[in-house]
């Protein structure tokens, strides 16, 4: 099937033009009632909307945020750069919830072979499994990294849900998952047996309350990211009312946008989701608004890519070689040119070769501070514990 074969238009009333020439609603290509789909050459990111809830947990409504987010998105006002962005509707729901699934991998798995970011705006969390599931045909290991306040681990018997998803996506065959980072999780959501798991998998996990005190940290996590998936749940109630399981504590609203400009920044980023925002649970769309500017901060920092990796070209670096005597180890970082970007090199055998493109992990400067201090990153050694 063809991307379109999977979409519907858009039925919501579309900007004035003409009265607003700068917005995005008048500057993106819009798949609305009455209109061709748009031509996808010479996009770079591509909006999805996908009003599916039926795995969610305890948030029946959320299927019907995309619209009313994107009517707050079409009324934000470019920044200095040129949009070369397309809203191709709302995908079909399936008969089934498989279905579903199958659907959002194909269109997405489809848009990332052409170069294209799509950006979901859900529905519920489980959606994840589906936006994973579409880098598979792609044949890479990958990372994900989730803006949430619980793990979603669930137990091998579980159904996929919003709850159960990361479980799912751990188990599942065959497997591409190289590393998965959670941020912002709160402790009282998270049972200890579960964060044990986590550390035996070599995952990264961070504390809202660790994140928080330094929120720059944030950016290296980021960094790493091929795909983000953000439960609106993560934001405190009193920023995002609209959704059924949020709480008095999480990021506040300008956190989250800070941490979704830093998405869009990345260069290895290919897909974003924005999951679990209800209507029914808000108050005065306010939910629907701040995701709607989280989605700006996020195009934002897409036009704004400085293309830094050391991957592509190592002349744009810095290389600092730092010996650990207490390890009888050496560390080499590199660090940008371009943005002061740091990255670690993680030493692994050559006949991973799935692995080629995972031994350049991103870090700070207080990594390479803490090498300098004779000790080992915390950061290089859960790297190097996957590739062994």
């Amino acid at each position: 099937m063809e991307i379109e074969d999977y979409l519907q238009p858009i039925e919501i009333e579309l900007p004035d033009k003409d009265a607003n020439p700068f917005a995005y609603g008048s500057l993106f290509k819009i798949f609305s009632d009455g209109s061709k789909f748009p031509d996808l050459d010479e996009i770079d990111i591509v909006i999805i909307g996908v009003p599916e809830e039926r795995g969610a947990y305890n948030n029946k409504g959320c299927k019907g945020a995309a619209n009313i987010i994107r009517s707050k998105l079409y009324e934000l006002f470019c920044g200095d750069y040129k949009v070369r962005i397309a809203d191709i509707g709302n995908l079909k729901i399936g008969n089934t919830l498989e279905d579903t699934y199958i659907a959002v991998a194909d269109v997405c798995s489809k848009l990332l072979k052409r170069n294209i970011v799509p950006i979901i705006l859900g529905g519920s969390q489980d959606l994840t499994y589906a936006q994973y599931k579409s880098y598979g045909p792609l044949g890479q290991m990958i990372n994900i990294v989730s803006v949430d306040s619980h793990f979603d681990l669930g137990t091998n018997e579980s159904k996929v849900s919003s709850r159960t998803f990361l479980g799912k996506i751990i188990v599942d065959e065959p497997n591409y998952l190289f590393n998965y980072s959670n941020i912002g999780f709160q402790s009282y959501f998270v049972g200890s047996d579960s964060i044990q798991m986590m550390k035996k998998l070599y995952f990264d996990v961070y504390r809202l309350g660790h994140v928080r005190a330094d929120l720059e940290e944030v950016e290296p996590i980021v960094r790493n990211a091929d795909m983000i998936s953000f439960d609106i749940s993560a934001i405190r109630q009193s920023d995002a009312p609209g959704n059924n399981n949020a709480s008095p504590n999480g990021f506040y609203g300008e956190e989250a946008c800070q941490i979704i400009r830093y998405a869009g920044l990345t260069d290895k980023l290919s897909s974003i989701g924005f999951y679990e925002i209800n209507p029914e649970a808000d108050n005065k769309e306010q939910t629907s608004h701040l995701v709607a500017q989280m989605i700006w901060y996020f195009i934002d920092g897409y036009y704004n890519r400085r293309q830094d990796h050391p991957s592509k070209d190592k002349s744009n670096f810095v290389k600092y070689t730092v010996n650990v005597k207490s390890m009888d180890m050496e560390l080499v970082f590199y660090k940008s040119k371009k943005t002061d970007r740091w990255w670690m090199e993680i030493p692994y055998s050559g006949n991973q070769l799935k692995y080629f493109h995972q031994n350049l992990v991103s870090c700070s400067y207080k990594d390479y501070e803490t090498a300098c201090t004779n000790e080992i990153p915390e950061r290089w050694w859960q790297a190097f514990h996957k590739f062994s």
